[in-house]
């Protein structure tokens, strides 16, 4: 067997390893989710600017993307990470170098991370995307590097050659982006943050909600607090008959009501209406369903349970 035919045995089996590591940290790939999502929020850093998309972003932001997602990451996995070595991380004692783009194929590969692997990752918050994978950073998967510091990218066969751990995975979503522009606008068009924040949870009506969506539309210290009862959101839209529903306390009620189930970190907006049917949920001694297009909103909704659904 050849000296290359070796290495290319070699570098099936490091990669073979790490991917075998990752996906036992990770075999659904939820923790990698959080990572991404997690990277996101940090860089429109939404609570203070009130940006929720990457368009909204500078270029030397965009370009900080790529070391935020790194130790994210690192911290998520707890990776060996060694200044000595020309990559970022150790993965089951395999040198491996993070590497982020935005755009698919877009990774700048520096010449010190030649025959070592690369886990290349990309995303769309749009879509509520991510993609992560592995490849052997070898003279003939990189393009001459033009640049002053001979940084390259994937050629055609070095795309090919990616290893996807996962592809098209989904992240925890931002709803400001599912919403349509001109509803987002229009939460936004109030000078008051508790206000935003009804408008938030009105117009995304059984739609996932993240706790850093709630900062970003509020822009106050203490987001979470214009969610809660006793003047917060929970308050000013029972009327309305919608109930507010966290991760945290309320997933069985959200799956009884037949939405979106919320993570620790998310809530669920839900109109509600008193039934007389069994096919209710019981709140507060009595039984109410989803509203449907068309019923028409008598009676405020109920105050939730202190601790989750009680039947």
């Amino acid at each position: 067997m050849s000296g290359i035919a070796d290495f290319n045995f070699v570098a099936d089996l490091d990669i073979q390893l790490v991917s075998r590591t990752l996906k036992d940290q990770d075999s659904e790939g939820v923790r990698w989710g959080r990572v991404f999502r997690k990277t996101y929020d940090m860089i429109y850093n939404g609570q203070e600017t009130g940006r929720y998309r990457w368009d909204q972003l500078m270029k030397t932001e965009k370009t900080h993307f790529g070391t935020l997602f790194e130790i994210n990451a690192q911290r998520e996995f707890c990776f060996e990470a060694n200044d000595d070595d020309p990559t970022d991380y150790r993965i089951s004692n395999v040198l491996v170098d993070a590497k982020w783009s935005q755009r698919f194929g877009g990774w700048m590969l520096p010449p010190e991370i030649t025959d070592h692997i690369a886990l290349v990752a990309t995303a769309d918050d749009a879509l509520s995307q991510w993609s992560l994978g592995l490849v052997r950073i070898i003279p003939e998967h990189r393009t001459e590097g033009a640049n002053r510091d001979k940084k390259s990218t994937l050629n055609v066969d070095g795309k090919m050659a990616i290893d996807w751990l996962w592809k098209g995975a989904p992240m925890p979503p931002n709803v400001l982006l599912q919403l349509p522009r001109d509803v987002v606008d229009n939460i936004f068009d109030h000078w008051a943050g508790t206000e935003r924040t009804n408008r938030l949870f009105r117009a995304a009506e059984g739609m996932i909600v993240h706790r850093n969506s709630v900062a970003t539309v509020s822009r106050q210290l203490d987001a979470q607090k214009r969610v809660r009862y006793n003047g917060g959101a929970r308050s000013a839209l029972a009327p309305e008959g919608y109930i507010i529903l966290s991760g945290k306390y309320y997933p069985a009620l959200a799956s009884a009501l037949q939405v979106p189930v919320p993570g620790p970190l998310e809530y669920v907006s839900v109109r509600v209406v008193p039934t007389d049917t069994h096919d209710g949920v019981l709140i507060d001694g009595r039984r109410w369903r989803r509203a449907q297009e068309g019923d028409v909103v008598a009676e405020s909704a109920p105050i939730l349970p202190d601790r989750g659904l009680k039947e």
